[in-house]
């Protein structure tokens, strides 16, 4: 009974304490400055000088392709080897959680391989726009 009583003392000064607990409002300086913040913003954008280049977007698409499919594979191979490793040196117990663990092992290897197919064809689609 006390424990009760405790409890949902506890809980209502906590409630009390977020309800009552000092508030941060933001409050805007004005329509006018919002205006004016975004026409600097629009000129800004217009006034540019160096406009994005096609040929550094593609050299850097590139780049972050080719690492993050290296390193996809060097992964997949890692994690394959020790499955082997673990497949030939274990006990029957231990194959048949090899076994388990295969299935999520080869998920994961069609949907990384397929991620960068799939990026690979739509890179590869946009550049003929």
């Amino acid at each position: 009974m006390k424990k009760n009583v405790i409890i949902k003392l506890i809980s209502i000064i906590i409630i009390f304490l977020v309800i009552f607990s000092p508030i941060s409002t933001v409050q805007a300086s004005g329509i006018t400055n919002l205006i004016g913040s975004g026409d600097n913003f629009i000129s800004t954008g217009e006034n540019q000088t160096t406009p994005i280049n096609d040929t550094n977007m593609r050299d850097l698409s590139n780049d972050l392709y080719n690492i993050l499919l290296v390193v996809g594979i060097v992964i997949a191979l890692i994690i394959g080897m020790i499955l082997g490793i673990q497949f030939m040196t274990g006990s029957v117990e231990q194959k048949a959680k090899v076994k388990d663990s295969l299935i999520p092992y080869v998920a994961g290897c069609v949907v990384i391989f397929g991620a960068f197919g799939i990026w690979k064809l739509v890179v590869t689609l946009m550049q003929g726009i």
